[in-house]
């Protein structure tokens, strides 16, 4: 929606903020304006195997974040909003070359802010990849269903059943309420996760979990809700590469997770009969943070 102006009032995110959005500033929690900011176009080899295999990901990383963990290890794009501004013409060509390298999918990494940006662009040039929507989670079911027949792959975040938690270290106490209902929609869209004969997901949705220092116990109510409300065989990326960033003030959030952490949410998912992808003892590393190289 437009104002009188021709800036964008926004209800995109679950904060609904009703925001007034220029071209390059907003006034909304995300404090950005309706074209892209974005801080990394490049192939990227980190994510899960079905995803990045050996390629690589085609991820534009988007500057700016709906949710806004004060544990975020890419600070300095969601906090600081380090990136460059494109046009919606810009977005789709640098998509297009991109695409060009030989990347698997395109994925859009955090772009919930940017939707109506990327929806355009895409009219502009459709990927022949698949296209990935990389999220926290923090999604409205409105917002998602934009998306039908846009996304084949959802890679959503499922962070926190607790309020408390949630609102201590995103500032969305209702995290869990809508990120439970954004899932549901995109495995609807999605269906049964169908991959290529090199084990590449073309179709389908991976939850991420990333378990966090002395939660274990909310780690596994999560895993209990995906057992108990999902379809069987959905694929659980349970994630040990919490790295504390200096930013963080929260108390007990200054450490990396112990491997008996790990272990006990781990072991949970497999005694619920999860389909669950493990990461190594090493994926807790600042080196595996990307470097973002657009900058003003």
């Amino acid at each position: 929606m437009k104002d009188m102006m021709g800036n964008v009032i926004c209800s995109l995110c679950p904060r609904h903020c009703m925001a007034e959005r220029t071209a390059e500033s907003g006034n909304g929690f995300c404090k950005m304006g309706y074209l892209p900011r974005i801080a990394r176009i490049a192939p990227h080899y980190w994510e899960e195997p079905c995803i990045s295999g050996t390629r690589g990901s085609g991820t534009v990383f988007f500057s700016g974040c709906t949710l806004g963990c004060v544990y975020c290890q890419n600070h300095s794009i969601s906090h600081l909003r380090q990136g460059k501004t494109f046009s919606i013409h810009e977005l789709a060509e640098a998509v297009r070359q991109l695409e060009e390298t030989g990347v698997h999918n395109i994925s859009y990494v955090t772009a919930t802010h940017f939707t109506d940006a990327v929806i355009e662009s895409i009219k502009i040039y459709k990927p022949k990849v698949p296209i990935v929507w990389n999220t926290s989670g923090y999604e409205t079911v409105e917002t998602l269903k934009r998306l039908d027949n846009i996304v084949s792959i959802y890679l959503p975040d499922l962070k926190y059943v607790s309020p408390r938690l949630s609102r201590l270290l995103s500032f969305a106490p209702d995290y869990f309420e809508v990120a439970s209902k954004g899932i549901q929609e995109m495995i609807r869209q999605t269906g049964k996760p169908q991959y290529d004969e090199n084990g590449i997901m073309i179709k389908g949705t991976v939850i991420r979990h990333l378990v966090l220092p002395g939660c274990t116990a909310d780690s596994m109510h999560v895993l209990d809700w995906i057992a108990e409300n999902l379809p069987s065989g959905m694929p659980v990326s349970i994630m040990r590469q919490y790295t504390p960033i200096p930013a963080c003030t929260v108390k007990g959030m200054d450490r990396c997770i112990t491997d008996a952490e790990y272990e006990r949410v781990t072991e949970h998912a497999v005694a619920l009969g999860l389909n669950a992808l493990v990461q190594e003892k090493g994926s807790a590393k600042e080196t595996f943070i990307p470097d973002f190289d657009l900058k003003d």
